[in-house]
């Protein structure tokens, strides 16, 4: 039974790995030919095909779902249901619509929208938008978050911004509920901490900070303040628990049995959590999760504690193939199999401050290899935070914030219970902050596959219990956490990132033994692309420290990102054409025509135009040379600036152009074109920008000259190694079945 099991299990799995999905006709012949395997007791093999061809359908289903292609940019007025909890950030209203109806066209089951300026809207709310509908798109960069696949994963076919809307119908059901609910919550008097409490109540997340954010993840602490299988499991415990304790002291009614009660009450109160928190699908997880335990400890428990582990993969798997896109799905029952190998078959009872000790230590040793294959942030002082934050926060803080809300009916009751809660969380979170300075998450380099096996059987060796032979070794199979040479540029060539900012720019030149990064993406409001994009896309890529940091000239989607960067790796020198309007805190120097200077045989030339009447114009431009093959960086400059820059002397010949100011209508002039004579160009930009760069008629002089185009929305991040004379490399072609071409 297991066996099958597992093969089932395995043909789900396959689906997080496909590069492509194979035909729908093959997908429809593969169960039968499962069925054909069946009486030559090829069973496992039969379930495998199962399980692999429908995870393939509902993948497919979802993909056809998305918006289509015709209508990819356009504004369509559309009525439907807003559904969640729709969440608030810098005047910038974000919701998902369900059943969404339009004249004009069929649009996906679920849409994504944003609402610039927009007014207060609630759950369970029908109301009626002119939006601007867009397909699923994300950033492509060496390391990222897949925005593309949570999107698939969550079935939003569609995402958009609202020009105008108005409301059809007020709110009603149980989103309307729950929204009115948040609203109390954030109206008490928390000490400054209510939108924690929503986060722990309701699982809205959005009222936390970007710096609460921060500080949860350096002390690998999220999953205490989003509701997790943590706090369903934790429900169900205290329920359990109770009734257990009451059995024990004789205060249960004898003619009821404890044991399925126990079981019984525990499921209902971890379905109830559950459903206040909008039952989502990690919340859903958790429940099947909890579900099958508390079956497995009433009627099963006799055939080991691997089986509700398993049997809940395939339940969570068959209902939602797509949950294998997530990592919250590898994360979460990753963990539970890790405390499963090290609590199971061991002799003796442990102390409980021994077995909370050992747990965080196994799980910080365990996820290991889940947090490197899927590039997430590893936090050392994630064991000494989760020691103090476990307890503190499920063993005090949910049960009062719980309670609290029960009884905000009850005058003065609830919020004092919520005003206590509040306070012993804004003392956690100053204690976190304390562990987050001293010891901040560490986001180690993409390693190749022979070192994370390596880390891999380390780690499960170190998972053993003691005596094991051979299990000191696991600490030496850690070795390539520490240093895992990079492969790096020959000497007298230099490796080119372009990363994908969306409308900004940020590149990244890497010679043998330094580093450069021209511009640092924008950043807006709480989303800072320096420290969520570049800086993780950096580090995957080994580079650690930086040589000069070289921002063109000071607008935000050039140098937005740029303190973050300063923060989050030390920068050897920061250099600009517009030092007087970038912050003081990153103490750059004015950049200077016709300073030369060379890294590893690569030569490198700037140059700025001193009598530039704009930031634009006062862009600092770089030339590389390396082997003979150049690349011109140009910031926004615009066609002036570009006669200035040939009238200076400078030679501007190059094999690759970055298109100045993104390709705008106003740059990439004729006369530029013709002096550089550039075989192929780079732009950076966003999909859908509201400046339509890259404009036609620059795209039509470029195709003038014969010059190929490798552009960030169709190509991601974009790789060029400098005298090589190779081409580009876009990671967008990458294949991932998910992903748009």
């Amino acid at each position: 039974m297991r066996l099958g099991m597992l093969a089932l299990l395995a043909g789900l799995l396959v689906l997080r790995f496909l590069p492509t999905l194979p035909p729908v006709w093959v997908l429809y012949l593969l169960p039968v030919m499962g069925l054909m395997l069946l009486p030559f007791r090829s069973y496992p093999l039969a379930l495998f095909l199962f399980g692999f061809s429908w995870a393939c359908l509902s993948a497919q289903s979802a993909l056809d779902d998305r918006l289509a292609p015709e209508l990819d940019g356009r504004t369509l007025w559309l009525q439907g249901r807003v559904v969640g909890l729709p969440e608030v950030s810098d005047g910038v209203v974000r919701f998902q619509v369900q059943q969404a109806q339009s004249r004009r066209a069929e649009l996906p089951a679920r849409l994504r929208i944003a609402w610039y300026g927009g007014p207060h809207l609630q759950a369970g709310e029908v109301w009626r938008l002119a939006v601007r509908l867009k397909r699923p798109h994300g950033l492509v960069n060496p390391q990222s978050f897949d925005y593309e696949a949570w999107l698939l994963a969550q079935r939003i076919g569609a995402t958009g911004t609202v020009k105008s809307g108005q409301r059809v119908q007020v709110a009603r059901g149980s989103g309307a509920w729950r929204d009115a609910l948040r609203q109390r919550l954030l109206a008490s008097d928390a000490q400054g901490r209510e939108g924690a409490l929503a986060a722990l109540v309701l699982g809205d997340g959005s009222g936390l900070t970007v710096a609460d954010w921060r500080v949860l993840q350096d002390t690998g602490t999220v999953h205490l303040l989003v509701i997790s299988g943590q706090h369903i499991g934790l429900m169900a415990g205290l329920l359990y628990g109770l009734v257990a304790g009451l059995a024990r002291l004789g205060w249960w009614p004898r003619r009821w049995p404890w044991l399925p009660w126990a079981c019984g009450l525990a499921f209902a109160g971890a379905l109830g959590y559950g459903l206040l928190a909008g039952f989502e699908v990690p919340v859903r997880r958790a429940c099947v999760m909890v579900g099958l335990v508390l079956l497995w400890r009433w009627r099963f428990r006799h055939l080991g504690a691997w089986l509700p582990l398993l049997v809940a993969l395939l339940a969570v798997l068959l209902v939602e193939p797509l949950a294998s896109l997530q990592p919250g799905f590898w994360l979460s029952f990753g963990a539970v199999a890790v405390l499963i190998l090290i609590f199971s078959g061991r002799l003796g009872a442990w102390r409980w401050w021994h077995t909370l000790g050992r747990a965080q230590w196994a799980m910080a040793i365990g996820l290991l290899p889940l947090l490197l294959a899927l590039g997430l942030p590893v936090s050392a002082s994630g064991p000494l935070a989760n020691l103090i934050a476990v307890p503190w926060v499920g063993l005090v803080v949910v049960p009062l914030a719980l309670f609290g809300t029960l009884l905000l009916p009850v005058p003065v009751v609830g919020e004092s219970l919520l005003w206590l809660a509040g306070g012993l969380l804004d003392v956690l979170f100053g204690l976190l902050a304390q562990i987050a300075t001293w010891l901040p998450a560490w986001l180690p380099s993409a390693l190749p596959l022979w070192a994370w096996l390596l880390v891999t059987l380390g780690a499960l060796l170190l998972l053993l219990p003691a005596g094991v032979p051979l299990r000191g070794l696991g600490w030496v199979m850690l070795l390539p956490l520490l240093y895992t040479p990079a492969e790096r540029p020959p000497q007298g060539q230099a490796e080119v990132w372009m990363l994908d900012v969306g409308q900004g720019l940020a590149v990244l030149l890497r010679t043998r033994e330094h580093a450069l990064l021209y511009d640092a993406g924008p950043r807006f409001g709480d989303f800072d692309v320096g420290e969520r994009i570049v800086l993780p896309s950096l580090r995957a890529l080994d580079v650690r420290r930086l040589d000069m940091l070289l921002i063109s000239h000071a607008d935000n989607d050039h140098a937005g990102g740029a303190p973050a960067i300063q923060r989050g790796m030390p920068v050897e020198q920061v250099v600009s054409g517009e030092v007087a309007e970038l912050p003081t805190v990153l103490q750059a120097r004015e950049c200077v025509s016709g300073h030369r200077w060379q890294w590893d045989e690569v030569h490198l030339t700037t140059w700025r135009w001193a009598k530039a009447g704009d930031g634009n114009q006062a862009s600092c431009v770089l030339l590389v040379e390396a082997a003979g093959e150049r690349l011109l960086l140009t910031g926004d400059i615009d066609s002036r600036a570009e006669r200035a820059l040939l009238d200076s002397g400078l030679d501007v010949r190059a094999d690759w152009l970055l298109a100045p100011h993104h390709g705008s209508r106003s740059s990439s002039s004729e006369a530029l074109l013709e002096a550089v004579a550039p075989q192929a160009a780079l732009i950076s930009r966003g999909q859908h920008n509201a400046f339509g760069h890259p404009h036609p008629a620059v795209v039509a002089r470029y195709e003038a000259v014969s010059a190929r185009l490798y552009d960030t929305v169709e190509q991601g991040a974009v790789r060029v190694q400098l005298g090589a004379f190779t081409d580009a490399h876009g990671l967008r072609h990458r294949p991932r079945f998910w992903r748009e071409k």
